[in-house]
This record gives C-alpha cells, sequence and structure tokens, in this order.
C-alpha cells in the first residue's frame, strides 16, 4: 500500500475530489491543536483514508527528559486519529528547553544508545502503541562513536521492541556523505522489523573540494534510489511504502504519479518476497 505526505497546498484538494491513493502521512506537530482548521480538516480526510502520523518533535537522543506537553498532545491527536502508525526519528532537537527545527546527529555510543532505548521505552509506555524509528539523513559524524549507525539502529529496535521506518534516500545520500556501504546498512537490519519505507529525492551541493548530498525532499525520487526499494521488495515483499517531497511542492498528481511507480514496482515484485508487514 503506498501513500504520499499530506501538505497544505493539497489538503482541500484531497478533501473535495478524493484522489485514489492508499494513504496520508502528516507531520504531527501541524495538527496539535485540537480547535484548528488543520485539525479539522485532517478529520474529514480521515474519514476516508488511513492517516500515519511522522514526528519531528520528540528529540529522543536528546539528553533532557521527554516534553510532556508534547507527548500529550500527541496522545491526543493519536487517540483521536487512530493512525496506522506513529514515527519519529533518529535525532535529537532539543536541549535545556530549548527547540531547534532541526533533526540533528548523535554520537554513536552505549551512553547515547541506553538514552535513545529509554526514551523510545518511555513513548510507547505513554501512548500504548509501538514507534517506528526512521534512520536519518547526516552530514557530519562524531569522532567518539563507536558504533556504526546501522548497528545503532539494530540494537534499539531489538532492545525496545519499536518497529523501524526504514527512508532509502536517507541511506543513499549518508552512504555518498559517509563513505559506508548502503547495502551493509540495510543488510544489518531485521526486515520484520521494518513496518514503512519512506522514498524522496536529494540536492546536490558543490563546493571548490567536492560535494555534499542533501536529503531535501524537493525532487522526484532518484533512479538508485527506485533500485534500491525494488530490490527490498524483491527480498522482502510488499511494505507500506511513503512518497516525500517537502520542499518546491508541485502538483498533486505529480506526488500521485510517484506513488504509482511505487505501486508498479510492488505489483511487479512483491510476489517473490516475504510479506513482512501485518
Amino acid at each position: 500500500m503506498v501513500g504520499v505526505g499530506l501538505r497544505s497546498p493539497h489538503v482541500s484538494q484531497v478533501i473535495t475530489q478524493q484522489p485514489d491513493i492508499g494513504w496520508f502521512e502528516i507531520h504531527s506537530e501541524n495538527y496539535f491543536n485540537p480547535a484548528s482548521m488543520a485539525r479539522e480538516q485532517l478529520r474529514q480526510i480521515a474519514e476516508h483514508y488511513p492517516i500515519s502520523c511522522h514526528g519531528i518533535g520528540l528529540s529522543l537522543g536528546s539528553a533532557d527528559p521527554l516534553n510532556r506537553d508534547h507527548l500529550v498532545q500527541l496522545k491526543q491527536l493519536v487517540d483521536e486519529v487512530n493512525p496506522i502508525a506513529v514515527s519519529d526519528h533518529l535525532s535529537w532537537s532539543s536541549v535545556d528547553g530549548q527547540f531547534f527545527n532541526d533533526l540533528l546527529p548523535l554520537p554513536y555510543t552505549e551512553e547515547a544508545l541506553n538514552n535513545f532505548c529509554d526514551k523510545v521505552e518511555q513513548v510507547q509506555d505513554f501512548l500504548g502503541r509501538q514507534l517506528l524509528v526512521e534512520n536519518p539523513s547526516s552530514y557530519l559524524s562524531f569522532q567518539h562513536s563507536a558504533i556504526p549507525e546501522w548497528e545503532f539502529l539494530h540494537h534499539v529496535q531489538q532492545r525496545t521492541g519499536c518497529g523501524l521506518l526504514l527512508d532509502f534516500n536517507n541511506i543513499y545520500v549518508s552512504a555518498f556523505n559517509h563513505g559506508f556501504d548502503s547495502n551493509e546498512y540495510i543488510a544489518a537490519l531485521d526486515p520484520l522489523s521494518v513496518k514503512e519505507i519512506h522514498l524522496a529525492g536529494f540536492t546536490v551541493k558543490k563546493f571548490d573540494d567536492g560535494e555534499i548530498w542533501i536529503d531535501t525532499h524537493s525532487k522526484p525520487v532518484s533512479d538508485p534510489v527506485w533500485q534500491m526499494y525494488r530490490h527490498w521488495i524483491q527480498q522482502h515483499g510488499a511494505t507500506p511504502t511513503l512518497i516525500e517531497w517537502d520542499l518546491d511542492i508541485p502538483e498533486l498528481s505529480v506526488l500521485l504519479a510517484e506513488a504509482d511507480k511505487a505501486n508498479t514496482i510492488l505489483m511487479q515484485e512483491a510476489q517473490y518476497g516475504q510479506i513482512t508487514t501485518t
């Protein structure tokens, strides 16, 4: 089943036209206010489509305690919408009560692992349901990191029972930026724990001495990422899949066309793999 990210320029069209798409994913924090127009529009859309709640504000990797107000608002949203999935990122975004509008990287150490697992368990206990954790895109690393990112993510899943949201574009971008093997990354994860897949586009930023790839979600899915996705479906079967597009947002028809590509791959390849989701 393939979905697309629900973005404000498309909301009215989705309500009035009810396009043929499997589901929508929202950025949870945009819908926290129960009296807002956005929340009311979400209620209307949720009458016709499954919804996934994708967050950016839990700051699971922060040394600070979890923000209880944020948790309460998230639980109220989840209880009302009853989403098919609730997710956030392998990252941090707050310190000493100051929130940064970015998903910042972690040092991959035992201390950070223990802290992250504790936060995931707290969130799952509070919500009364499984949380999905998404692998990040990254542009720097810490010298004192002692665990490869893929092993860190695998340990989080094994210790907390969380699910994984596997973003193939993030893996592809980070593999170039850091020089690791994307196949090694994917092979290290338990395929049965992968409950959702994200696909998106990236931007290349060039400098005098090289270039960096940035996960901008502003372009169509690249051919190498489609190839990674096809290989995954061949090996592991159908997995709920989302097309992300957050900047330079095009017409909804463009996103639906990208979703059609994913559906085509699912129809062509899923019969050869083991279904990994329920």
